[in-house]
């Protein structure tokens, strides 16, 4: 029997909504590793998952047998339950709607891990609007800020 091999690596960030800093330090940590195991129960291990206090960067290995807003989706509607339940100061939360997703070479992977790494002192000059910006400049996109952020 003939098989499928694929190898999509996906760099994927999202917001709160209206990027508000609700995301406390203290779960931030198991925040990553609930995402990390959403990631996993859908067949795209996680190479790097780190949140902050008002987004979310995840690196993994598209499955094959998922399209990747399904993926999406199944990420943020799991963690928002979840962080629901974690205290009371969470009841309101909410991801932004949108989020942006790119592509990943293999050249390019350390880098895109070291940077999903340092995201705490990344943010300390540069925040998630003009991040996003960045990106869709590299990658050559225009983005449509009236309807990207909420």
């Amino acid at each position: 029997m003939p098989t499928s091999y694929c190898r999509m690596i996906i760099h994927l960030t999202f917001s709160t909504k209206n990027r508000a800093r609700l995301i406390a330090p203290e779960i931030q940590r198991e925040l990553s590793a609930y995402v990390t195991g959403i990631l996993k129960n859908l067949d795209c291990p996680s190479i790097r998952t780190n949140t902050v206090e008002d987004h979310t960067h995840s690196l993994f290995l598209l499955s094959k047998i998922h399209a990747l807003a399904h993926v999406i989706e199944e990420i943020k509607r799991g963690s928002s339950k979840w962080i629901k339940t974690k205290d009371a100061q969470y009841a309101d939360f909410y991801w932004q709607e949108g989020y942006a997703a790119f592509s990943v070479g293999q050249v390019g992977l350390d880098k895109v891990i070291e940077y999903i790494e340092n995201q705490q002192r990344h943010h300390e000059h540069v925040s998630f609007q003009e991040e996003v910006r960045l990106f869709f400049k590299r990658y050559g996109l225009e983005l449509d800020e009236r309807s990207f952020w909420d």
